[in-house]
């Protein structure tokens, strides 16, 4: 059937990001690492930095890390950019070390969020630090964006505050925050900051640099799509429409207790605390732009968790580009507004900004100590950006959005020349060409009409979208052309596959696994369970089978044995202690074995913190009498779920008996081949909690499988492309690393 046209959108309109007239710096940059000194600025002949960006992160020139992203791209446009990373926050003596800037301070945690990175799922906290030299612990603070920005303020009074990066994307409205068990407001109230940038804001970030190089007072910019700010009420021009308008969630607050000794107190409805704001329940079509939605204010989520669902649906329902509205939310007396989403970058602006000149080394500063994150991805390729997959435990889509952005494939190649001419250490093999996912590139809607017009938070559940392109022709011609370059021996994929994409193209499941797996790929089907699968929005077991034989026929018929290894999550909301010990049965029967597990973790914003919090499916409409979804609570229904995964450690027996029996399955409690945990006890095990482990440092997420050899010692480069036996040649036990970021954690979910 044919398409209707297309119309023109703000994405198809939005202006190129180097269009900008460069800033009169231009001739004093590029510099050979963006400064971190005062004597590398007097080197540059710099007088002082336009920019400062400090990270919770070490600074390394490479593409994969946000800062050096940021700041080469700024430097393109002619800014003078200096990084303080990973400053000592007792003080705000590291924040003056290269003086003020003429222009903003930028302050973002990192490539990865502060408490997330610090702190296990269970609360406890990591010794170690993948972004750190030496892979040290404790160089950040909680909550860094705050820590940050407030040393910033104390060292620069009247700079300009701009926070971004993922820690403040994830938290730029109210939301639950799980160290700490309850709702918070917006950082960018926490921060103080004058503005906050949300997702990849590379055009937000451009234009409002050029902007304050003009003049411009930073309060008077308000107009940038991806950002927030905080204003006292809603401009009169503008059409305010409450969010219950628009998904209505039933009543907003609990019956009164007729026994109560004092009446409960009244939520306040939108525009409490004196400020009277304009409603209405539709905005006329060609008032849409001027259209803001507002949402449930900071101290009503923070008192009904149905309403923090609301809000949560609210937002994810208003995140596509092609047609998302403007957002606020009342913190007492003020509003946090937040501007629609960033329009995703084209392929050229994508081809530049992967090709600014990136030393693709750490700084200097550094000596000889080994960075873990830039150790794993120092010979890997970006070549593309977002997820339209939608899981609800990920927060890639929340930051990144759901519309992918591609690279060209002769950017692609170029990059790959790059890294096999100039990176240290190069022995020809690339360590991995993805991104959030591996076989995204160039995939899309059908129609931009459709694809703007579109409000499902996923392309592919329940089922892959009639309208998605899913041809993976483009994906398996450039790993064809990777592989056939000189002095490339191996091409590996390390991201995660979307294997219910993929079974959609046999033949790149045949170009995957003949050329591009190191004997091990990595696939996250999460669950085996239709419950807490339909609350992950992942497909069914099936298609992991259907998967699987695609996998092993092309692995056979190019005379290689491999294998894969998934991935599974305990304690995701929606799972019950049926669908662990379904899950350990299968396990079982599948001879898998897992060394650590990965229990489900709410961060910010995510559609599963919002499910955890309030027992309801913000995937539906949310009420007070809606859906309930079962949420594994509490430190023991969480090692319960963890040990239904490890059903194979002594030390989870005692744990495992006891809720067997009490399901009623003590029939699985024996020692023949059909039980799950034997009767007996080792000598010595048991009284240990789940979580401790014997000579658990410094190992990586592995998992047991019988058939394969054993895995590479952590640390060394076999990890992610380790070599299966040949056919015919099987080894008594296996042990694979598995997770590149190491104990089990993982970048994102697939």
């Amino acid at each position: 059937m044919a398409l209707p046209p297309t119309r023109r959108t703000d994405v198809d309109t939005a202006p190129d990001i180097f269009g900008h007239r460069k800033h009169w710096a231009a001739r004093l940059t590029p510099a050979p690492f963006l400064p971190m000194s005062r004597e590398e600025m007097d080197l540059l002949g710099w007088d002082a930095c336009d920019v400062i960006l400090v990270t919770g992160d070490a600074y390394v020139d490479h593409p994969s890390f946000g800062m050096a992203i940021v700041g080469r791209l700024l430097e393109s446009q002619g800014f003078r950019v200096g990084i303080i990373a990973q400053p000592r926050w007792d003080d705000a003596s590291d924040f003056r070390a290269l003086g003020a800037p003429t222009l903003f301070l930028g302050i973002t945690a990192g490539n990865m969020d502060s408490m997330v990175n610090r702190y296990t799922s269970d609360r406890k906290i990591r010794r170690d630090d993948a972004y750190t030299p030496g892979g040290e612990g404790g160089r950040r603070p909680d909550r860094s964006v705050v820590v940050y920005a407030q040393r910033a303020r104390e060292a620069f009074p009247g700079v300009p505050i701009v926070v971004g990066g993922i820690e403040a994307s994830l938290r730029r409205v109210a939301h639950y925050d799980y160290w700490s068990e309850k709702v918070r407001r917006s950082v960018l109230l926490d921060a103080k900051a004058d503005l906050l940038l949300y997702g990849n804001a590379e055009r937000a970030l451009c234009a409002l640099a050029h902007r304050l190089a003009g003049g411009e007072p930073i309060g008077a910019i308000t107009d940038l799509r991806g950002t927030a700010f905080a204003r006292r009420a809603t401009p009169p021009d503008w059409v305010e429409i409450d969010s219950t308008h628009i998904d209505e969630p039933g009543p907003t607050t609990t019956r009164p207790d007729p026994y109560a000794a004092t009446p409960a107190p009244v939520t306040p409805a939108p525009g409490a605390n004196g400020v009277v704001v304009r409603l209405q329940r539709r905005a006329r079509p060609e008032d849409r732009a001027r259209t803001v939605i507002r949402l449930p204010s900071f101290e009503q989520v923070r008192d009904d968790a149905v309403l923090e669902a609301h809000a949560s649906r609210i937002l994810h329902l208003e995140s596509n580009p092609g047609n998302a509205r403007a957002l606020t939310q009342r913190h007492g007396d003020r509003d946090v507004w937040l501007n629609p989403p960033p329009i995703p970058l084209t392929t050229p602006e994508m081809d530049r900004l992967y090709e600014l000149p990136y030393q693709r080394v750490p700084h200097p500063a550094y000596g000889e100590a080994r960075i873990p994150a830039y150790e794993m991805i120092r010979f890997s390729i970006a070549i593309q950006r977002g997820c339209f997959g939608g899981c609800t435990f990920c927060s890639i889509t929340e930051h990144e959005g759901r519309i992918i952005q591609s690279r060209s494939e002769d950017s692609i190649v170029r990059e790959i020349e790059t890294v096999r001419d100039t990176v240290p250490g190069f022995t020809g093999v690339i360590s991995d060409l993805g991104g959030p996912t591996a076989n995204m590139w160039r995939i899309a809607c059908k129609s931009r009409e459709i694809e703007s017009a579109c409000r499902r938070p996923s392309c592919v559940f329940p089922g892959i979208c009639k309208n998605l392109d899913t041809d993976h022709g483009p994906l398996v011609r450039l790993y064809r052309r990777a592989r056939a370059l000189p002095g490339i021996k191996k091409v590996l994929i390390a991201s995660g596959v979307r294997y219910d994409l993929a079974i959609e193209s046999p033949e790149y499941v045949r170009e995957l696994a003949q050329h591009h797996v190191g004997g091990y790929l990595k696939i996250a089907p999460e669950h085996t369970e239709q419950g807490p699968l339909s609350k992950m929005m992942k497909p069914g077991i099936g298609t992991y089978y259907r998967f699987k034989e695609l996998f092993d026929r092309y692995s056979k018929q190019a005379g290689k044995e491999q294998y894969l290894i998934p991935y599974f999550i305990a304690a995701h909301p929606g799972t019950t202690d049926e669908d662990m010990l379904a899950l350990a049965q299968w396990l079982k029967a599948n001879g898998f074995r897992a060394d650590q597990v990965q229990a489900f973790l709410p961060g910010p914003m995510a559609t599963a913190t919002a499910m955890y919090r309030s027992g309801k499916n913000p995937l539906h409409k949310v009420t007070h009498g809606s859906e309930e979804v079962p949420i594994p609570r509490g430190a023991r229904v969480r090692r319960l779920h963890k040990a239904f995964l490890r059903y194979h450690d002594p030390e989870n027996w005692p744990l495992l008996r006891d809720a067997l029996r009490r399901m009623g399955r003590a029939d699985l409690i024996g020692n023949g081949k059909h039980h799950l945990v034997p009767a007996w006890q080792p000598r010595g095990t048991g009284a240990r909690p789940e979580g401790v482990r014997r000579g658990a440092k410094g190992r990586a997420f592995r998992t047991q499988h019988t058939g394969l050899p054993d895995a590479p010692p952590v640390g060394t480069r076999a990890t992610t492309g380790a070599r299966a036996p040949a056919l015919g040649k099987r080894s008594k036990s296996t042990l694979h690393a598995g997770s590149p970021s190491g104990r089990g954690k993982r970048r994102g979910g697939r």
